[in-house]
């Protein structure tokens, strides 16, 4: 895990909206303010890190986007652990 590939997973677009729909999924009525708020804890998340960075070594120029890469399940299992604040993000 380096503190660079959990900065530029934090800057996925396409990671970005595929959490917000793991957010909605589990009934989040603001999943753009969870994203915000968790999106740092879940870049960080051993699992998902771990596939980001093996995406990234291997090429994979949207590992975000990868299904394969990131699973629905990884992000399911990562939403749960960091459910929504209840503080509006800034």
């Amino acid at each position: 895990m380096s503190f660079a590939t959990i900065a530029q997973c934090t800057n996925d677009q396409a990671l970005a909206p595929r959490v917000m729909g793991g957010y909605a999924a589990e009934g989040v009525a603001t999943p753009e303010q969870a994203w915000i708020l968790n999106r740092w804890l879940i870049a960080a998340d051993p699992s998902i890190n771990a596939a980001y960075a093996s995406a990234i070594a291997g090429g994979n120029e949207n590992p975000g986007g990868d299904e394969a890469v990131i699973t629905d399940q990884m992000i399911t299992a990562a939403v749960q652990a960091f459910p929504a604040p209840t503080e509006p993000a800034t």
